[in-house]
């Protein structure tokens, strides 16, 4: 195994490393050596995350030997305050954290590959981890309320496999020397009869490197309950493309009409269930006056909702952030009382799930949402965060009937538009380094002002691969010369959407195997698709008919259950030898544009078919922008560094959408792919300064279609596929490409003509 000194660091490597894997790790290494956050981009493919993996545990393991191998631990009660054995040692805990757990299943991959072996564990949820018959069979705060119940030392039927896991982990002190996943701790439980899920927890405490979603980082209550010694420790964030907006959500909420209604039936349940109990076993623990001072505030909130004056159902009530404690003072809710109601809530969800337990039922207590809220309303003394929100009330739909007849069910919420709330709340414990990584960061800029964090380390790297294995273009142009441009005023039009169906029958004709093809939103992917598939009196058939001559189509569903089966379709659609394979029509910041993996014949190429805006009249972001552009001018009229604006906030939206949906294709050293941008606005220089930086050098601007389809059929024919990975759909564009050099041959030096047979090539498939 190869071994790199960087910045005198003996890293391991299981591979030869290339130039921009030891340019990586120096990034990783110079972040961590001086105690700074890094902004990390490097394309999917280039070995990102074994990159990171040996050069953070090469530096650690350069401060002291890992944990494992240890008989010694620092253990203790499973739900006692927690320590780590980190804090002990003066060693840095290391945190690791990828947007799911099927990302991370994918690091603990990489991670045995390597020849680092620190102690490690992997933290899941109940719903990933529990073992318990009845238990599991629930969900969220449900099911965690089930557990901590059957946990509680007083619980007169306590959980058999919560007993044993204290006693099992001391027993077995080599759990975690060797990478372990969530598999891998179900079939411990399973096996031998400990809890997974509190095995994890225990494990945690002693632990050199930690695994988790990034939620458990970003939620207050998920990373109270982590235990971690914070200080110097080390936060890396893999896949963080989507940070900003994970961490703004976790610092907003919604109360919608629905769940405000359900808290009041709660709160009255708990009336009831109080005075039965005292009624007939005579148990005073429980004051029903509690619950009936908690169900009038909440019957005060729904009023005071009710009353706010809206005089545009489009534009709702906005009021600067601290509103809201003007609403709250209305029902007496102050820092004081927040704490006192919450806990009211707190004994009320208790009451709850006992009574749930003693009926076998298994139902969300919504109260504790407005716990929640509350704990968020109230979380600083001098409530100076509230600045960074607005409040906002607006009019819609809701599941459940408003009781105040006459009126439209309403939402309240309380947005958060600073990410950065969410991230500096590591920099007020110590935190040492904050590595962020993706494959698309770009726009790198507005990615670090957003969240509010100082970023000296930063990387844009190159891709590993040739320029023989990407093509990327843009296509101003369709086939019969009307220009592409998805705009609002053109989006609609008949004539953009029959050219641009004409363009992906080209593409499908030449493009083998699988394509992916990404619509700004799901109301363009429905209206293209609808006039696709009507009627043309210039031909007999329809432009979906051709499409699917050359590929089936599947089509990105809107609801999340049916993706799975969406995905299933699109491949067996590629083992079909009746066709030349498949093309997925989808949407940017949709399920297919995040997380896949459209490797090899799976994603040969990837056409954007406009610039996907964030809706201009959705009200969060709407508000986003003014919010941006106030912070803009304050920033001007005190002299300060110029932030990021609404407009260029806006126009990066789309951008990194854009990034995230071309990377789908191209997944490693030795595959190959097309990038085709069907926008004429793709042309200005402003927007390609956006894109990521590995494809900037091989972009260029076709003005006729006729040129896209000579080049794009080329690098098919002679790129590096051209060897024995060869697959007949591509066999079709070889024979194509033959006829295609026979005219040359006859015709020149008229190069001029093979230009004009494309287009009456292009012209003769748009009237097939």
């Amino acid at each position: 195994m190869p071994t790199y000194k960087i910045r005198g660091i003996d890293v391991d490597f299981p591979y030869e490393a290339y130039d921009c894997q030891l340019v990586y790790m120096e990034k990783v290494i110079e972040s961590l050596q001086n105690k700074c956050n890094a902004l990390l981009e490097s394309p999917t493919g280039t070995g990102k995350t074994l990159c990171l993996l040996c050069a953070t545990l090469a530096w650690r393991k350069s401060l002291g030997g890992f944990s494992t191998g240890k008989s010694e631990r620092n253990s203790q009660s499973v739900v006692g305050t927690p320590s780590s054995q980190s804090s002990g040692s003066s060693l840095p805990t290391i945190v690791y954290t990828s947007r799911t757990h099927s990302q991370l299943r994918q690091v603990i991959q990489e991670l045995k590959t390597s020849s680092y072996r620190p102690k490690m564990v992997i933290l899941g949820s109940r719903e990933q981890l529990c073992i318990h018959e009845e238990v599991r069979t629930l969900r969220g705060k449900a099911q965690s309320n089930a557990c901590r119940f059957l946990c509680r030392k007083s619980a007169k039927r306590q959980c058999a496999h919560f007993s044993q896991t204290s006693a099992y982990v001391k027993q077995n002190p080599h759990l975690g020397d060797e990478p372990v996943d969530i598999e891998d701790l179900l079939k411990i439980g399973q096996q031998f009869g400990p809890c997974p899920y509190y095995i994890s927890r225990e494990l945690s405490k002693v632990v050199d490197i930690l695994f988790a979603p990034y939620n458990y980082l970003i939620d207050p209550s998920y990373r109270k309950s982590l235990g971690i010694d914070w200080d110097s420790s080390v936060l890396i964030f893999d896949e963080a493309h989507n940070l900003e907006g994970i961490c703004a959500d976790a610092a907003s909420f919604d109360l919608p009409a629905g769940l405000l209604t359900a808290c009041i039936s709660e709160a009255q349940s708990c009336i009831d269930l109080s005075i039965t109990r005292r009624d007939t076993s005579s148990d005073k623990s429980q004051n029903p006056e509690n619950y009936a001072i908690l169900k009038a505030l909440l019957l005060k909130l729904e009023k005071g909702i009710a009353d706010v004056p809206i005089e545009s159902s489009e534009l709702g009530f906005t009021r600067p952030g601290p509103y809201i404690y003007e609403l709250l003072a209305n029902l007496n809710l102050t820092h004081d009382t927040a704490t006192k109601l919450i806990d009211i809530i707190e004994e009320a969800a208790v009451l709850l799930e006992e009574d749930k337990q003693q009926k076998s039922q298994g139902t969300v207590c919504r109260l504790e949402s407005i716990a929640d809220i509350l704990k968020l309303i109230f979380k600083d003394k001098n409530n100076a965060h509230a600045t960074f929100y607005r409040v906002h009330v607006r009019e819609g739909q809701s599941y459940a009937p408003d009781v105040l007849k006459g009126k439209a069910p309403r939402t309240l919420s309380w947005w958060c538009f600073n990410p950065g709330i969410a991230m500096e709340e590591f920099s007020k414990r110590g935190v040492g380094s904050i590595i962020l990584t993706s494959g698309t960061l770009s726009p790198m800029e507005s990615f670090a002002q957003e969240l509010r964090l100082n970023f000296p380390v930063r990387l844009e790297n190159p891709h590993v691969i040739s320029s023989n294995q990407i093509w990327a273009g843009v296509v101003g142009v369709g086939p019969s010369g009307h220009s592409f441009n998805s705009s609002y005023r053109n989006r609609d039009s008949v004539e953009y959407k029959r050219e641009l169906g004409n363009a992906i029958v080209n593409f499908a004709r030449i493009v083998p195997d699988g394509l992916l093809v990404f619509f700004p939103s799901y109301y363009v992917l429905d209206k293209s698709i609808e006039c696709w598939k009507s009627v043309d009196n210039t031909s007999s058939t329809t432009i979906w008919e051709r499409i699917s001559r050359y590929k089936k189509p599947v089509i990105e569903p809107r609801q999340s259950s049916l993706f799975p089966s969406a995905i299933q379709d699109y491949m067996a659609k590629l083992k079909d030898t009746s066709s030349s394979g498949a093309v997925f029509f989808a949407v940017c910041r949709g399920k297919v544009s995040e997380g896949l993996d459209f490797a090899d014949q799976t994603g040969r190429a990837v056409i954007i078919t406009g610039v996907p805006f964030p809706m201009r009249t959705d009200p969060k972001v709407r508000l986003k922008r003014e919010f941006l552009d106030q912070q803009a001018a304050s920033s001007r009229d005190n002299n300060k560094f110029q932030i990021l604006t609404g407009e260029g906030w806006y126009g990066q939206q789309a951008s990194r959408a854009v990034n995230q949906a071309v990377g789908r294709v191209i997944r490693h050293r030795h595959d190959y792919g097309a990038i085709i941008f069907c926008d004429e606005r793709f042309s200005n220089a402003n927007q390609q300064s956006q894109i990521s930086l590995w494809i900037r050098p091989h972009l260029k601007c076709h003005s006729r279609f006729g040129d896209v389809i000579f080049t794009l059929s080329r690098f098919f024919r002679d790129g590096v596929f051209s060897s024995s990975t060869m697959l007949k759909s591509t066999e079709k564009v070889t024979q194509m490409s033959q006829q295609v050099e026979k005219v040359q041959m006859r015709r020149l030096p008229k190069y001029r003509q093979c230009f004009l047979f494309f287009k009456i090539k292009a012209s003769v498939i748009q009237a097939n």
